[in-house]
């Protein structure tokens, strides 16, 4: 019996090779795997890309302590207004006294205080009411320091009276008797504007 090869031929070939429609086929699921394997890279890279913009309030963080350094430092700035208006008023008032004894030829005091007549004329123009060591202006240089040192901050101002009255004290024990009727004038008067100051009432 006589095979014939064509036919033989032919059949092997269509086993071989796959038709147009298995080929279309084959083509589909290859497009449809790499659209759904870029699918999930895209949904990996939106994901990320989402979680990365989002901040959310952390849970952990706890409320801010006290900075024991920042506190030790404001004490320390206010132990350094004080004592700088301690000195500026025990020199002040010193100073003041020490001009009422020249102008009076106070002798109680300063034993061997001499001044000439122009030195004591100078001395009364000085302690006067409108002079440099007289009641006003003496009161208010000391005032105003004490607003220099506080920065104008009138809550500051009851820590600075406690240095003016201490220094005023110092400057008493200095002095080694009662001062002069003027600088308890002055300590009066300074008493009065740092009340104004803290009221709010001052002109």
């Amino acid at each position: 019996m006589a095979i014939d090869i064509y036919n033989v031929t032919t059949a092997a070939n269509t086993a071989v090779k796959p038709t147009k429609a298995a080929k279309s086929t084959n083509k589909s699921e290859n497009k449809t795997e790499n659209a759904a394997a870029n699918a999930k890279t895209d949904s990996k890279k939106s994901t990320f890309s989402d979680t990365a913009a989002v901040y959310e309030k952390s849970e952990s963080v706890s409320k801010p302590k006290k900075n024991s350094a920042i506190v030790a430092q404001l004490k320390a700035d206010a132990e350094v207004r004080q004592q700088q208006l301690l000195e500026i008023v025990r020199k002040s008032i010193g100073d003041q006294a020490f001009t009422f004894a020249k102008a009076t030829n106070l002798k109680s005091v300063f034993e061997n205080l001499n001044v000439d007549e122009d030195t004591r004329l100078q001395a009364q123009k000085d302690i006067a009411e409108d002079g440099y060591w007289g009641v006003n202006q003496t009161s208010d240089r000391i005032v105003d320091f004490a607003k220099a040192l506080s920065g104008g901050d009138s809550s500051k101002a009851q820590e600075l009276l406690d240095a003016f009255k201490k220094g005023f004290d110092q400057a008493t024990a200095a002095w080694g008797d009662k001062l002069p009727d003027l600088c308890q004038k002055t300590y009066d008067a300074v008493l009065d504007k740092f009340q104004n100051w803290m009221d709010g009432t001052e002109q």
